[in-house]
């Protein structure tokens, strides 16, 4: 299939201090200008502020849809001025990919460089933290528009206007999307757990938490 898009703009940067409590945190980063180098750990520059959590080989780098910013506005409106490109951490914020049409395991060249979908971001307090909103991270979640991580296949540059396009496909099933409708299933089918978690391309860490709770819910039935 065709599926194509452009980066808008390209974030990174250093760490920043979230209020009232002073946590240390990679969220606020900065627009790049030019190119940026993109390494196994992602784009040389760019920080976390808890490494056990963010960052690493597979969260190397971090695409967020930004037609979704809308729906967070409509919701948390007075946030409006900060709910903006880039606010929510990204490292790529670009129009058209979607929760919807990315795929787990899907491989995209972007710029020079070639990123494999790894996994979903997880949202966390610090969105909340972050936009002063209680519940804007339980919202990202349940709405589904929690954006991806990529690991990087071949190391490369990118930079806002370079051309984003799918190269490979591996699953037709598991979009990002769909990955969120079975995890946050309060009952989902074992066999949906099986195959979600032997999809080719998914993080180590998420094929280990889907069999877990395969095998935990295959014992609950038998007991």
């Amino acid at each position: 299939m065709t599926l194509t898009s452009k980066i808008d703009h390209v974030f990174a940067g250093g760490l920043g201090v979230l209020k009232p409590e002073g946590q240390r945190t990679g969220i606020f980063k900065q627009r790049l200008s030019g190119p940026a180098r993109v390494e196994l750990y992602g784009i040389v520059g760019d920080q976390h502020g808890d490494t056990r959590v963010h960052g690493g080989p597979e969260k190397a780098v971090h695409q967020y849809a930004a037609q979704n910013y809308e729906r967070l506005v409509q919701a948390f409106a007075h946030c409006a001025p900060e709910l903006v490109a880039g606010s929510l951490g990204e490292n790529i914020s670009a129009v058209g990919l979607c929760e919807c049409n990315v795929h787990i395991g899907d491989e995209f060249q972007i710029g020079s460089s070639v990123l494999q979908v790894s996994q979903p971001r997880s949202p966390c307090w610090k969105i909340n933290h972050r936009f002063d909103a209680e519940h804007l991270s339980m919202f990202v979640a349940r709405e589904r528009i929690t954006g991806w991580y990529y690991r990087v296949l071949r190391p490369g540059s990118i930079e806002a206007g370079d051309r984003i396009e799918l190269l490979e496909r591996h699953t037709e099933r598991f979009s990002i999307d769909q990955f969120w409708r079975v995890q946050l299933s309060h009952r989902p089918l074992i066999e949906d757990l099986l195959v979600l978690a032997a999809t080719r391309g998914l993080a180590e860490d998420w094929k280990r938490r889907l069999s877990e709770r395969a095998k935990w819910l295959n014992g609950a039935i038998k007991t």
